[in-house]
């Protein structure tokens, strides 16, 4: 009689559990827009949702620590003039995040540690040339003040931030609307996934495809790709029968997968989260109550499935924490923070020890918050592996670091905001509506001063009146 031999994976035992009431984001008004993004970005420090808002767009930041019932008062970030589509966080600088709009535009924000005490209305730099609403956003891995969007115009746009201004602009690219967009590990390719049913890698520097693949799944609905540490392609999609199905490709030959597995009949796409530093990957369907979790090896079958997390309810959308911003004291080695209507519920992944010692097998080094290049070295051609740290001691976030914008358009003077800004240049360097804010708050402050100096006075009346009295 053969035995029947089980693989050995330290991920075999992987447990998902959402953290108690007290430590949930309540009363927040997810968008409801229908747009397959995950709504949701977090880092070591923040969490930031896409919101519901009269006469524009939004979004809410929230530190880390701030949970509880969110005051519906709360500041946001409420610079665009049409629904918000898209929100990445910059790996390289805690305080910035980038946002997408139906707007055609896409603002940078620099987000300071405290909470403000009204809504962030400028950003740092609006980078203006999609033609229709933006619908993705992605931060190279491992460049300096590099952004990429993708917009309705069917067109790819790579920023640098730092100058505000377009590096590269693919338009010939595409023939439809583009479903997503993932850098490999070193940023020297991407993948994209499009409406023309192929599947794309992409070298932006050469403005060249590198390799194609027309209906990776055979189903209608939309595919998503992201890239392995290895360089092979991870893609979920539907087949003609309106099953999911998920498969890993490898570059060598894109004739056919080398691993495909059908799921379920759901219509939700199902979006891929990918930890390079254990191989897993997770997916989370849209209107799904479930986080499904793959290892991926080097060894047929090559996608190893572990488990399911379920809930009772369904998710809008989904952040995923960067490895750093974990508790590995907690042997945790994935958060997910999950959108309700109404609330916004962490989920925690572990991988039970007996031990409390670091677990170095848990937490290979992961890329830090430095970049390795600058954005003209990148675009010269050079690459980079990301800049590597050790959790052996937990990650402390870096404190405010300021994005500085350098335009060389000398006829756009917008300054950078934030709370520290040169004297020299305050007069003539504010924008009309930080004016009229500034004006507003001084005249606050009057009204508040003279208020205060009539109930001074008042006070004083009474004292006389009493003083006079017990004499």
């Amino acid at each position: 009689m053969s035995r029947r031999v089980v693989r050995q994976s330290k991920f075999r035992h992987v447990f998902g559990q959402p953290v108690k009431a007290d430590q949930m984001y309540e009363d927040i008004r997810v968008s409801k827009v229908t747009w397959d993004s995950s709504f949701c970005a977090v880092n070591p420090k923040f969490v930031a949702i896409i919101v519901e808002s009269g006469g524009g767009g939004a979004f809410m930041v929230l530190p880390l620590a701030k949970t509880g019932r969110v005051d519906k008062n709360i500041p946001l970030v409420t610079g665009h003039t049409a629904p918000v589509l898209d929100i990445d966080w910059c790996p390289h600088n805690d305080n910035v995040i980038a946002s997408a709009s139906e707007d055609t535009t896409v603002m940078v924000w620099q987000i300071p540690d405290y909470l403000p005490m009204r809504n962030l209305t400028e950003p740092v730099v609006t980078l203006e040339g999609h033609s229709k609403r933006v619908g993705i956003l992605t931060w190279h891995p491992t460049a300096r003040n590099i952004l990429l969007s993708a917009g309705g115009d069917n067109v790819i746009i790579l920023w640098n931030v730092g100058t505000g201004e377009a590096l590269l602009t693919l338009d010939d690219l595409h023939t439809d609307l583009i479903y997503n967009v993932c850098w490999n590990h070193n940023g020297s390719l991407f993948v994209t996934t499009c409406k023309d049913k192929h599947l794309r890698i992409i070298d932006p520097r050469q403005h060249l495809v590198v390799a194609e693949k027309f209906k990776p799944h055979e189903g209608a609905r939309p595919v998503r790709a992201i890239f392995m540490a290895d360089g092979k392609v991870f893609t979920t999609g539907f087949s003609k029968m309106s099953e999911r199905q998920l498969a890993l490709w490898d570059l060598k030959n894109f004739e056919e997968p080398i691993a495909l597995q059908e799921m379920d009949t759901s219509n939700g796409v199902l979006l891929p989260f990918y930890d390079p530093d254990s191989s897993i990957v997770y997916l989370c369907g849209k209107g799904d109550s479930s986080i499904r979790y793959f290892e991926i090896t080097d060894e047929a079958p090559y996608v190893h499935y572990l488990s399911t997390y379920s809930s009772k309810e369904p998710q809008r959308g989904m952040g995923f924490m960067p490895k750093r911003g974990l508790d590995v004291s907690k042997c945790e080695i994935a958060r997910f923070f999950k959108l309700h209507e109404r609330k916004c519920e962490p989920i925690v992944m572990t991988v039970p020890r007996k031990s409390d010692l670091f677990q170095d097998d848990l937490y290979p080094d992961t890329p830090g918050p430095e970049p390795a290049l600058e954005a003209d070295e990148w675009l010269s051609g050079k690459d980079a592996e990301p800049i590597l740290v050790s959790l052996r001691d937990g990650y402390v976030p870096v404190k405010n670091r300021e994005l500085k914008v350098t335009k060389k358009n000398i006829l756009d003077s917008r300054p950078p905001t934030g709370p520290r800004r040169s004297q020299s240049t305050c007069d003539t360097n504010f924008s009309r509506s930080a004016l009229e804010e500034l004006l507003e708050e001084i005249r606050s402050l009057r009204q508040t001063v003279q208020a205060h100096e009539k109930r001074i006075s008042d006070l004083e009346n009474k004292l006389c009146q009493f003083t006079n009295g017990t004499d």
